[in-house]
C-alpha cells in the first residue's frame, strides 16, 4: 500500500502499512466516505504531524487524543487549529501556562505549525474523526498505528521529551523506554482539569532544560 507520508516516517513505519489493522483503517475510511460522512481532517492532512516533523528531528512529543470534530478546526496537529480559527479552550490554557512559564505573550492564532517545524511532534492517538462525533474513529485501528509510532521514536531516538497531559496520554508511557527518554506528566489542559495540575507544571521551561543538558538545541516556543 502506498501511503503518502514524509519519507523518514515511511521508512520507519513501513511494516505497519502492510498489517491487517492498517488495511482495516483504509477500508473503514473509504466506507465512511461512500456513506457521505464528513471526516476530519482532510485526507491530505491526516499525516500532517509526520510531514512537519521527520522522525530524526523529533525533540518533543505532545500526545493528544482525537482531532477536533468541528468544521475547519482539525489540520493534523494535536491541539492546533489553522490560522483564522478561534483557539479552543484547551489550547487557550496551554497558552496561559506558556505565558506563566516563559513570559511569552498569548498568541492570537491557534496554529502550532511552528512548533512542529521546530521538532515538536504534535501527535493525536487517533488521526481521524467523523464530523460532530468525538471519538467516533477511536476503535478503527489508529491506536495500534500511533502506539507503533511511539515505540519507533523510543527505539530509534534518545533524549526525546514526552509531554503526557491527562490520564489518556499517561497510559501510553509503557511504550516509552524511560532509561533513554524523558517523561513529563501533568493534568490535561482542558478547562475541566487544567487547575488540577496543568497550570504550574512549567513543562515548557523544563523541556528546554532537559534538552539543554542533553546537548540538544531548545525548542523555540514562540509563535
Amino acid at each position: 500500500m502506498d501511503v503518502q507520508i514524509e519519507s523518514s516516517w515511511k521508512e520507519a513505519l513501513k511494516d505497519e502499512f502492510h498489517k491487517a489493522y492498517f488495511d482495516q483503517i483504509v477500508m473503514f475510511l473509504k466506507h465512511e466516505k461512500a456513506l457521505g460522512k464528513v471526516i476530519y481532517p482532510a485526507g491530505n492532512l491526516i499525516f500532517n504531524a509526520f510531514d512537519k516533523t521527520p522522525i530524526d528531528q523529533v525533540k518533543v512529543v505532545i500526545l493528544g487524543q482525537d482531532p477536533y470534530h468541528g468544521a475547519g478546526q482539525a489540520h493534523g496537529l494535536s491541539f492546533s487549529v489553522p490560522d483564522g480559527v478561534k483557539p479552543p479552550p484547551s489550547l487557550v490554557n496551554i497558552y496561559k501556562e506558556m505565558k506563566t512559564d516563559l513570559g511569552l505573550e498569548i498568541p492570537t492564532s491557534g496554529n502550532l505549525t511552528k512548533w512542529a517545524e521546530n521538532g515538536v511532534l504534535l501527535l493525536n492517538a487517533f488521526l481521524t474523526v467523523r464530523a460532530g462525533e468525538p471519538a467516533s474513529h477511536s476503535k478503527i485501528g489508529w491506536g495500534d498505528f500511533t502506539d507503533a509510532v511511539i515505540r519507533k521514536i523510543s527505539e530509534q531516538r534518545s533524549d526525546v521529551v514526552f509531554l503526557l497531559w491527562g490520564r489518556f496520554a499517561q497510559d501510553k508511557q509503557y511504550l516509552i523506554d524511560a532509561t533513554k527518554h524523558h517523561i513529563l506528566q501533568a493534568a490535561h489542559p482542558s478547562p475541566f482539569s487544567a487547575d488540577k495540575g496543568f497550570f504550574g507544571c512549567r513543562h515548557f521551561s523544563r523541556t528546554n532544560e532537559i534538552l539543554g543538558k542533553a546537548g540538544i538545541a531548545p525548542v523555540d516556543w514562540r509563535l
